[in-house]
């Protein structure tokens, strides 16, 4: 054996446990695919269950929620991105003029705190908040004369709840990475800047979003990936019956269509879908930021 490999045989057998766990949670059951193209009865089995082609497909799309739900899928996605990306953004701008490196840590710790709790505890903290009848909001709209609103309960207002607690969740955690690559602009261009005049508003302009680009695009390019993912833990915690006109995602339809109803060829069809799809815009996703931005994952 090549003593190179010998030598490195350690660490290819601490490799070993992660890639048994990646073949038993995520090869293996890719078998059940096969539960698309079936009427599956449970107790007939994967390979006992009848045999239906593309049926499951056809009636998946000609239900009449279908379209909707992947409106809602798409708006709330692709609001979530921009959003995210714009809230993100402009804070590690701001972070980045604060002086006193104590106070940009601690404003940095704040905002980065919301991203380490679960969808299951922040649900519970919006809906008190949000609710109608003694939640804070509602209190301070009372005290101004005004109509507390049932924002959980409103197809007008859910969506764009949705998408700015997403944002309120996540953003520190994205600041972090445009703040890392502010740290790689040349500072002498900062100085040869002041030394010509300019402001920070012009070094910001001039400077650091052109030094920012390649990250922003890349960042950008990459999430494309994600625009059938809306966020099930978020939804599912938050929405209800009332709102599934507008809160009514993909995920959260082969949730009920699946474990609810036990319409498990119906549901399998469904997630099949979006994960083909989901593929190819990562695939694609992956080019453009190598076209773009010049990375590669190889």
């Amino acid at each position: 054996m090549n003593k190179k490999i010998i030598k490195q045989l350690p660490l290819h057998m601490m490799l070993l446990p992660g890639i048994v766990l990646l073949l038993l949670f995520s090869y293996v059951p890719m078998v059940g695919i096969v539960i698309a193209f079936q009427q599956f009865i449970p107790t007939h089995g994967l390979f006992g269950s009848e045999w239906i082609g593309w049926d499951n497909f056809r009636y998946a799309f000609e239900l009449p929620d279908f379209r909707l739900v992947m409106r809602n899928t798409l708006f709330i996605s692709s609001m979530k991105i921009v959003a995210g990306t714009i809230a993100a953004l402009i804070t590690a701008l701001l972070l980045n003029e604060i002086g006193r490196m104590w106070f940009k840590r601690g404003i940095q710790t704040l905002i980065y705190l919301p991203h380490f709790l679960s969808w299951v505890i922040l649900g519970g903290i919006l809906i008190d908040i949000l609710s109608p009848s003694n939640g804070i909001i509602g209190q301070i709209l009372s005290s101004f004369g005004l109509e507390p609103v049932f924002f959980l309960g409103s197809n007008s207002w859910f969506p764009y709840v949705i998408v700015i607690s997403d944002v309120w969740k996540e953003f520190g955690f994205s600041t972090i990475v445009y703040l890392a690559a502010m740290t790689s602009i040349n500072p002498t261009l900062y100085e040869a800047a002041r030394m010509d005049g300019a402001n920070r508003w012009r070094q910001t302009w001039h400077i650091t979003l052109p030094g920012m680009r390649p990250i922003i695009i890349l960042l950008a390019t990459l999430s494309l990936g994600n625009v059938l993912n809306a966020g099930f833990d978020q939804i599912f915690n938050l929405y209800s019956p009332a709102v599934y006109e507008s809160g009514d995602i993909i995920d959260t339809m082969v949730y009920r269509m699946g474990l609810v109803d036990f319409q498990y060829g119906l549901a399998t069809a469904i997630g099949l879908f979006k994960s083909v799809i989901s593929f190819f815009l990562i695939s694609t996703s992956y080019w453009l930021a190598y076209r773009f931005a010049n990375y590669r994952i190889f």
